[in-house]
């Protein structure tokens, strides 16, 4: 099954169907807390209000089933939810996809670099030093934290710590670098940005290249 024609394409569903693979059955509070005591929230947006709507959804879709109902004392009853050979199927399916294809994502980064012509370049220059500052923090996090975890948890339980920190590794050296062409003044089209901002107006020639992909 193709990832865009999945039933449901919530992460957390996923989530959801690989702690039952592992350990069912299990009820939504549990599945809740398992997830927060192994930290999971920083690679999955986890939203634990919306737990039990997911799990009702993977019951609907035939994905999960209920097992049976505890309750103990005057506590609220738990519905228990195992695995279904439907769900199995499902889970690999959907983690053999993600896994193997990769899927253009819109990082909100992103969406600010392809932006950011808007504002003066000086503006822009000041603000990624804060963006380095705050990541360069946040990688020195990540690797005593790394450093720290591997002495009593295997590597291959904490590889998406470890992808944060080549991810956060990454930027801080490509902000890096553009800053350095924006302090030397290299970077290809820093004239016709400053001129922008100093007329009011576009560069003739980067209307001249929005006309030309009008034409095209």
């Amino acid at each position: 099954m193709a990832v865009g024609r999945r039933k449901l394409r919530n992460p957390l569903a996923l989530a959801v169907l690989v702690l039952l693979a592992e350990r069912s059955p299990m009820h939504p509070y549990e599945i809740a807390q398992t997830l927060r005591r192994r930290g999971k929230e920083y690679s999955i947006k986890i939203n634990y209000g919306s737990l039990y709507t997911v799990v009702q959804n993977l019951e609907k879709h035939g994905f999960v089933e209920v097992v049976d109902v505890q309750r103990e004392g005057n506590r609220p009853e738990r519905t228990r939810y195992a695995l279904t050979p439907e769900g199995r199927e499902e889970m690999l399916d959907w983690m053999a996809d993600i896994v193997a294809v990769p899927v253009h994502e819109f990082p909100i980064f992103e969406t600010a670099l392809c932006l950011m012509g808007i504002l003066p370049p000086d503006d822009v220059a000041d603000l990624l030093e804060q963006r380095v500052s705050t990541m360069e923090v946040r990688a020195a996090g990540l690797r005593g934290a790394l450093l720290k975890l591997t002495e009593t948890i295997p590597r291959v339980l904490l590889v998406e710590t470890e992808y944060q920190l080549h991810m956060v590794d990454a930027e801080i050296q490509w902000v890096r670098g553009f800053l350095k062409e924006m302090a030397e003044g290299t970077l290809d089209g820093l004239d016709g940005w400053r001129a922008w901002h100093a007329t009011g107006r576009l560069p003739e020639e980067w209307e001249r290249l929005e006309e030309a992909d009008t034409d095209g």
